[in-house]
Parts: C-alpha cells; sequence; structure tokens
C-alpha cells in the first residue's frame, strides 16, 4: 500500500478542490475548515472522517490546528475568496494592492499565507482568479510567501476544460512546487456531461429539482438560442458580463460561477443544482445541504473535480520523488 499523505483544506468550502484529492487515493483528509456554515455541514456530509471547523481563519493559530491534527501535515490547500479580485466585482478596490491589504476579505488571503507559514507543509496550494496577479499584487503575494518561508513560488494557470471538465474555467494555483498535470485529449460538452439523469425530482441522484420560475420569464427564456442570454450584469469597470445562458448541447459550459444559472440547452428550464454540479465534474453522490441558492453557489465556487484530481496526481508524483 502506497503512503497517504496528510492534507488541511483551509477555505474548503463544499470540497470539490478536496473530493480530487480524496478520489486519488493518496491523501489523508484530516482538517477542512470553512466558516460557511452550508459549506462546512456539506463538507462533513461528504467527508464523514475530516474534522471540519467553522472557526473564522483569522482567528485559527497553529497550536489549535497542532491541537487537532498534530504537526506532521504534508499538504495544505485552500481557496480564499475571490470577490475582491474578480473583474465580476463592480465594488473591487481600484487600486489592485488595496484588494489584498486593505479589502478586510481580501485580508483573507494573507491569513492562508500565515497559516502556511506555520504549519510548514511540504507543499501549499492556494487556488484563485489570475486577476490576483494583477499590477504588482504578483511581487506582493511572493514576498508575503518569502516573508512565510518558501522561497520559490509558482503561479501555475490552469484551464479547467483541459482536463476533463465539462465548463470553461481559468484559475491560478499559487504553490512552491511547479504543477503540471496531466491533460486528457478530449473536452466533455455540456450533452454528454448531463447524459443518463432521470427527469428531475426523482428520489436520486439529490440536488435535481427544477427552481420554479415566473411565467413571463418562462416566456423570455423559450426564445432564448444556444449560447444567448437572457441577462447581462455589470462588472468591473463597466464590463458586462451574461447570466442565465442556455446552453449549447455540443459544446463545454462557460464559467461556473457562484451566481451563475443556466438555462437547460433542450427545456425550458433552469439546470437543477445535481446538472450545474455535473459541470464541475462533481459525482451524483456527492449531496449538497442548505437551501437551494446556496447549494447553486457552493458548486460554483469549487474548484473543479477533475481539475483538482489531476493536480493532486501531480503533487502525490513530486512527493513520492522526495524532490521537494
Amino acid at each position: 500500500m502506497r503512503h497517504k499523505y496528510i492534507l488541511v483544506d483551509l477555505f474548503c468550502g463544499a470540497g470539490g478542490f478536496s473530493l480530487g484529492f480524496y478520489l486519488t487515493n493518496r491523501f489523508r483528509h484530516v482538517l477542512a475548515i470553512d466558516n460557511y456554515p452550508p459549506a462546512a455541514k456539506t463538507y462533513k456530509q461528504n467527508f464523514p472522517n475530516t474534522i471540519v471547523t467553522t472557526e473564522d481563519i483569522k482567528d485559527v493559530n497553529g497550536d489549535m490546528i497542532f491541537d487537532l491534527v498534530g504537526k506532521n501535515i504534508d499538504v495544505v490547500i485552500g481557496s480564499p475568496p475571490c470577490e475582491p479580485f474578480t473583474g465580476a466585482n463592480p465594488r473591487r478596490e481600484r487600486n489592485p494592492l488595496d484588494r489584498l491589504y486593505k479589502d478586510p476579505i481580501g485580508r483573507l488571503t494573507l491569513n492562508f499565507i500565515r497559516l502556511v507559514g506555520i504549519l510548514k507543509p511540504k507543499v501549499f496550494i492556494m487556488e484563485n482568479v489570475p486577476a490576483i496577479m494583477d499590477n504588482g499584487l504578483k511581487v506582493a503575494l511572493m514576498k508575503e510567501f518569502r516573508i512565510a518561508g518558501y522561497k520559490k513560488i509558482y503561479f501555475n494557470i490552469l484551464r479547467a476544460e483541459d482536463y476533463g471538465t465539462p465548463s470553461h474555467r481559468v484559475r491560478v494555483f499559487i504553490s512552491n512546487v511547479e504543477i503540471k498535470p496531466q491533460r486528457t485529449r478530449k473536452r466533455v460538452a455540456v450533452a454528454e456531461a448531463l447524459s443518463g439523469l432521470p427527469e428531475p425530482g426523482t428520489s436520486y441522484p439529490p440536488n435535481h429539482d427544477v427552481p420554479s420560475m415566473p411565467r413571463k420569464k418562462l416566456k423570455r427564456i423559450s426564445r432564448l438560442k444556444w449560447g444567448e442570454a437572457l441577462i447581462y450584469y455589470e462588472g468591473a469597470r463597466g464590463h458586462r458580463l451574461p447570466n442565465l445562458i442556455r446552453l449549447h448541447p455540443y459544446r463545454i459550459a462557460p464559467t461556473v460561477l457562484g451566481s451563475s444559472r443556466f438555462i437547460h440547452p433542450f427545456e425550458n428550464r433552469f439546470l437543477t443544482v445535481r446538472e450545474q454540479a455535473r459541470l464541475m465534474g462533481f459525482p451524483d453522490t456527492f449531496v449538497f445541504l442548505g437551501g437551494r441558492d446556496e447549494q447553486y453557489n457552493m458548486v460554483g465556487e469549487a474548484v473543479p473535480v477533475p481539475l483538482s484530481k489531476a493536480i493532486a496526481l501531480s503533487v502525490a508524483e513530486k512527493l513520492d520523488s522526495g524532490g521537494i
């Protein structure tokens, strides 16, 4: 039996990032932290053997973690909130450095770095939007990680669709090791991702109920062609961003965000939470708890599972080689 590496997940959310590592059978998840109760409950439901705490990360210190799981931690992963950095946020700070040092939510990223410096894992991986590298932020993050004790920092930009995820997503995985997962040749289109599901409303799989829709909106979506959006909203710098898109069945889906709601390619209805979760590579056995909007949000804020698994395999290989 191959060695299992000890893993801690900070800002664990529902557990998409963790799940990819779990599916490799090479990691033992000992602790997960998230201060959002529906996410913490969802994580515990799907990882019953992991200690899950809803502490605010700002109040977490090394002694608390060491008391719970000991000091031999191999890997720390986590996804601090991306809202202060993303272009989809019309209220983000104009000065990029203020997004990290002034915005109280942006400062949570510094708390991830603080805990990495205390826990001293062999590998850490912090996921976020590429805009976290904008205009001086990359240099600032390198400086903060250097203070935490890590001299070499890699900004690994990966596309989820290159690793079997049925939706588009570009994210940066900031780490002390270079991450080059094995790409898949095949792209998984929406129709294939949604195939085999029963009609919504059945007892299995879970989270497969159709939200109600006002008659007026139903009329409007019935006129949408594949790829068209029902509404647009304003992001940073006045950029117009689409939502309520009717998915094209023979292409990958657009990026799934926490606020994303999609229209079924062939039916005049919203996707169910389960269908949306399939666009992020979650297996049907994964259960989302909380209200329906909370479930959609957890799906959209997760690291896609196929991408996470590809990263995990790459990390396990590096740890096995002992070259870290």
